[in-house]
């Protein structure tokens, strides 16, 4: 059987293995990995089925003026689907967030030792501790025959939490497919995976944090404490490893999860630490199930692969190039012109996509050679890429809002529309600054050669293709705003109408669709992963008392109100330099919310806001995010940027570049702090 049979015919692979177990060891793990493919390239297409469900459901209400339980079911059934499964097929597709910063540095022999102790140690566990408690959990349901809460709604709820030990025994074979590519090479010991540096590199990393962890114990006084800090910090410094940081969070969960056990139970004594009562155990861990049936039911989530979708749909309609080659035109003459046009394509692209490897990527393969044709400044290029790349994680519709009002139980509406003043207040920033340096500078950013006056064949073509898109923003926010429809039911509308637009822009292809639906499938499920591996997590954390003793060390501070706010930003910020957006809104900003609301800050809602101190803080916190994508070492647009700019603009030329964007940023923080109407205004006017 040659090898294209192997993949076509996983079962006939493994037969062929085991009849001739040495003409190919890696016939299995091949057998595996197209098993999981094949199941996730079927299950993918859950997606047009969800923007299909959610536009049925706006259309009928308004047709009939009823809403129909079932339609609203249907959606988190199959977004359920689609991130349960996901997360198995972005583990054998490698499509899991990692910190890269020393992991890249090391030798692919180096890489695999790794992720194999990572699978092992960290991933293994989890695993188990799904299928087990998760099956428990299904079986519960089916023994009831569990259904909807509502008359109208679906049957067999049990056949939905069936899904739980499902994925994980999907996941487990995507990990045993990575095993066994992994231990296979490290067998053979390829010659070309030596290259680079080995895994000593992270030993002496690791022994530098133990160190500091060990010193950091000594600053509290009891166990649980201790053990709060040595977890926090355990996962930071696993974290540069380059192990997945979904798995990451799962497995230093579950470990500190059985190491609190063992100081329950008096096995620790040898410590000479006392004894705990945090009531941890394997069982109690358990918990975590019904809190991961909870997020993959969550119809406020149902909104992250429809906006994630629409962004990339949008990507591949070609807008972008209509607007690049039409603005050129427009503002030729201008000096910088032509990084003025890449920060108003920047805006256009956040307020409709809020994706932002795709705007990073597209921006600078669209602009770069260009602004190098131009003699342009290469940090100047470099840095307008990416901080105008960035602004779709703060301007709705953004993803990142979405997860933060999930997670600080605020309106998803009401979010968005606090975010629109500190967005643009960012861009007007970035503009601004431009037109100065260049006005100072005139070699940073010259005007074009031959450049032509724009005429009003120019500004036709703006208009055609600026419109559009801003009808579709239009469609998606004005109806959100204006109280039309949920945020998720505007997701599907702007999923469906950024098809459309392709489609009107003749771009759209059976290839292209699959693109999209592949790229959302995988961004959709490796934060799910995230979801997965910070619920357990940040489970363990509070059992350990976590969020009393970051409620303890604030409160120590001294400070008052302000300076707490200042304080606790301060902090984010730092975090922002090591931890992605996605972890810091996952773990640690829900820690925040019982000290915000404690504080007692007078913050203007104008009577119509219930929390205007929380929707203030929260959009502080986003402002402070978004300058994590642009701090190094783990600033993730400086990585997208780099794999695409040209060979004559280096890193230290991306560094430089981005220095005064954040600066801007942050002066954007300062007026947003100083004053909060900026975030609080619009939403009491919408209401």
């Amino acid at each position: 059987m040659d090898r294209q049979e192997q993949l076509d015919d996983p079962v006939q692979a493994y037969e062929e293995i085991l009849e001739h177990p040495d003409r190919d060891t890696q016939g299995l793990a091949l057998g595996l990995d197209k098993t999981v493919k094949t199941i996730g390239h079927v299950v993918m297409w859950a997606n047009v089925a969800l923007v299909a469900a959610i536009v049925s459901q706006v259309l009928l209400r308004y047709l009939f003026n009823q809403n129909y339980p079932m339609l609203d079911e249907i959606q988190w059934h199959f977004y359920g689907l689609v991130t349960m499964i996901g997360i198995s097929y972005a583990l054998v597709t490698d499509s899991h967030v990692r910190v890269d910063l020393l992991h890249m540095q090391l030798s692919r022999r180096a890489q695999r030792v790794i992720e194999v102790i990572g699978i092992s140690a960290l991933l293994v566990p989890f695993i188990y501790l799904m299928i087990d408690q998760g099956y428990d959990y299904f079986y519960d349901s089916f023994r009831v025959n569990e259904r909807s809460s509502s008359p109208t709604g679906l049957p067999m709820r049990w056949a939905f939490k069936a899904v739980i030990p499902l994925s994980f025994i999907l996941l487990a074979i995507a990990a045993a497919a990575r095993l066994i590519h992994d231990v296979h090479a490290l067998w053979v010991n390829y010659e070309e995976e030596r290259e680079g540096k080995g895994i000593r590199l992270i030993l002496w990393a690791l022994a530098a944090f133990v160190l500091v962890t060990v010193a950091l114990t000594f600053v509290v006084e009891t166990t649980e404490e201790k053990l709060v800090i040595a977890m926090f910090l355990t996962f930071i410094a696993l974290l540069f490893t380059g192990f997945p940081v979904a798995w990451t969070l799962a497995g230093v969960g579950v470990a500190y999860c059985g190491v609190a056990y063992l100081f329950d139970s008096g096995v620790m004594n040898w410590t000479g630490l006392e004894e705990t009562l945090t009531g941890l155990d394997y069982l109690t861990l358990g918990a975590v199930v019904n809190r991961i049936y909870a997020t993959m039911s969550n119809a406020v989530l149902v909104a992250l692969p429809m906006f994630i979708f629409m962004g990339l749909m949008l990507d591949e309609s070609g807008v972008a190039e209509r607007l690049m080659t039409s603005m050129q035109k427009l503002f030729g003459t201008v000096r910088g012109g032509l990084a003025i046009t890449v920060t108003m394509i920047g805006i256009i692209l956040a307020a409709s996509t809020g994706i932002i490897g795709a705007s990073v990527v597209l921006l600078g393969v669209l602009s770069l050679p260009s602004m190098m044709e131009q003699k342009y400044s290469p940090s100047l290029a470099a840095g307008v890429v990416s901080a105008s790349g960035t602004l779709g994680i703060l301007i709705p519709p953004s993803i990142m809002l979405v997860i933060m009002a999930d997670q600080m139980a605020l309106s998803v509406g009401d979010l968005f529309m606090a975010a629109v003043f500190p967005g643009v207040i960012l861009g007007f920033l970035y503009l601004t600054y431009i037109f100065i340096i260049a006005l100072v500078k005139r070699d940073v950013a010259p005007v074009p050669v031959g450049a032509v006056r724009p005429d009003w064949a120019a500004v036709k073509d703006v208009g055609v293709a600026v419109l559009p898109t801003l009808a579709l923003i239009l469609a998606v926010l004005g109806s959100i705003f204006a109280g039309l429809a949920t945020p998720t039911e505007a997701s599907g509308i702007g999923a469906l109408g950024a098809t459309l637009l392709a489609l009107g822009y003749r771009k759209l292809s059976l290839q292209k669709l699959m693109n999209v639906l592949k790229s959302t499938f995988n961004t959709t499920a490796y934060i799910f992963a995230i979801f997965l591996g910070a619920t357990v997590f940040s489970y363990v954390l509070r059992e350990l008392g976590g969020d009393e003793l970051i409620e303890h060390m604030i409160a120590s501070t001294g400070f008052g109100p302000t300076a707490t706010v200042l304080f606790i930003l301060f902090i984010v910020f730092l975090l922002g330099f090591v931890l992605d957006w996605i972890e810091i809104s996952l773990i640690v900003l829900p820690l925040m919310r019982p000290i915000i609301n404690g504080l007692g800050l007078d913050i203007p809602g104008f009577g119509a806001i219930d929390e205007p101190a929380l929707l203030w803080f929260v959009i502080l916190v986003a402002v402070t995010l978004q300058t994590s994508f642009l701090t190094p070492p783990v600033g993730f647009a400086l990585f997208y940027l780099k794999g695409v700019c040209p060979p004559e603009i280096t890193l230290m030329h991306i560094y430089k570049g981005i220095v005064p964007f954040v600066l801007l940023q942050l002066t954007g923080l300062a007026m947003v702090f100083a004053w909060p109407q900026l975030a609080t205004w619009l939403p009491s006017v919408a209401y």
